[in-house]
């Protein structure tokens, strides 16, 4: 796209690839599954027009940066550390940062670890979610909502990755980016499955053909596993997270969601997403924002309103 560029700097012994624009203080921007750089692509050129530098990671798994093979190398501390990698590669002290979906997730523990390196935060679609020192996250989402829950069905390395190639890259995108259900997602194996991902779809007016492609081609090349494996550590992450049971997130942070995202309609999930509740473990949490008929992918859905929300907020830094 015009007047971005891309680099690779190497963090945290990997290649890590970077999208950017403009000049000024610098905007984090953390993308989710299955996404990259490129779901950032109208705030990179709105946020450099404001007077920002917008750098967007192909995050550890993704698009042009390196997938590490071995399915541990993808926890909590693994995604930060790279964050902290690249940081430090182009020089920045102190960053803004906006994450969404996985992006929100790293977000989150990224000011939990290093809130020194975070001036303040902006995550979309997935609100903090404190460390449960009694219940392992599987143990409790299959309790929740069976073996058929799209995390539960990432767990089998190579599983889920067959019955997506079966069905279509394009297929695949095309239902994750634009159909997700409006509460808890299930991916039942076998033929429901190619079914369910293979109805066809309308593209809504905020992703066109050409958008559609380029997210197809660079999946076409890379494949779901490295993103995968980041539902695949999980457990992982939970135990070794266990010295922050209890830890609040020190940052001046806003939160904003859509009223059709699943994470908002998932019990379990959008009981922590009122103002009160996630003010418990966010004590600099400044608002929280519930944007009406607006789904999952809100920063391409929404562009404008979000962009605004990023500026208004960071601005007062």
């Amino acid at each position: 796209m015009e007047g971005i560029e891309h680099t690779t700097v190497r963090a945290n012994g990997i290649n890590i690839h970077l999208a950017e624009k403009g000049q000024g203080p610098i905007i984090l921007l953390l993308h989710g599954f299955p996404e990259f750089w490129y779901s950032w692509r109208h705030q990179i050129h709105a946020l450099a027009s404001l007077g920002y530098r917008a750098v967007a990671p192909d995050l550890r798994g993704y698009g042009d940066s390196d997938a590490p093979a071995d399915v541990d190398s993808y926890t909590y501390f693994h995604l930060v550390g790279d964050l902290i990698g690249v940081l430090d590669a182009i020089g920045a002290d102190k960053v803004f940062v906006v994450g969404h979906d996985w992006g929100a997730f790293i977000g989150w523990n990224l000011c939990l670890f290093r809130p020194d390196r975070v001036k303040a935060l902006v995550n979309l679609s997935v609100s903090f979610s404190p460390r449960n020192a009694m219940n392992k996250p599987l143990q409790t989402f299959r309790a929740l909502y069976g073996d058929d829950y799209y995390i539960c069905r990432f767990q089998e390395p190579g599983a889920i990755e067959t019955e997506f190639a079966e069905i279509g890259i394009d297929k695949v995108l095309k239902y994750f980016l634009t159909s997700l259900p409006a509460g808890p997602l299930f991916l039942p194996k076998g033929k429901a499955l190619r079914d369910q991902l293979g109805i066809p779809i309308t593209l809504p007016s905020w992703l066109s053909e050409e958008e559609l492609n380029y997210y197809v081609t660079k999946y076409e090349n890379t494949g779901f596993t490295g993103g995968l494996n980041y539902y695949r550590n999980l457990d992982l992450s939970w135990e070794l997270t266990a010295p922050w049971t209890g830890s609040q997130v020190e940052v001046p942070a806003k939160f904003i969601v859509g009223d059709l995202d699943l994470t908002y309609n998932t019990p379990g999930f959008n009981e922590s997403m009122t103002f009160d509740e996630l003010k418990k473990h966010v004590p600099l949490l400044e608002e929280v924002v519930v944007m009406k008929g607006v789904g999952h992918f809100l920063q391409e859905e929404k562009a404008d309103e979000i962009n605004q929300h990023i500026h208004a907020f960071f601005q007062r830094f």
